[in-house]
């Protein structure tokens, strides 16, 4: 399995941007996939997965902000942010947790200029 995810780039505070990741491989509805992002000197934290029956969890700052979605058709996985700040300020990862095994996509920078 491979992710390959697009759509980092340079937004203003209050700005939008979406993210997407393709996964080449096999992906079965019920692996979980996700966005991760770490930011300098932090830790990486979970930011939205979204599993089977488009079930989603969000991490607490983001909830009212971003959106995961997800076409199964394509195997690909998006991140639709709105209303940025420069706390999202980050590398941004996709993930799917297949059957137990963790795929990491190269991630995307994400820079919100205040």
């Amino acid at each position: 399995v491979q992710l390959q995810a697009f759509g980092g780039g340079l937004v203003q505070a209050g700005g939008s941007l979406r993210l997407s990741c393709a996964a080449s491989g096999s992906i079965a509805s019920t692996n979980v996939m996700g966005w991760y992002r770490q930011a300098p000197g932090k830790q990486r934290e979970m930011v939205a997965t979204i599993a089977a029956g488009y079930r989603t969890r969000y991490e607490g700052s983001v909830k009212d902000r971003f959106t995961i979605s997800r076409d199964y058709a394509k195997n690909t996985v998006y991140l639709q942010m709105n209303d940025l700040k420069p706390e999202d300020t980050a590398v941004y990862y996709c993930h799917v947790d297949r059957w137990g095994d963790d795929y990491w996509g190269q991630g995307t920078l994400v820079t919100v200029s205040s």
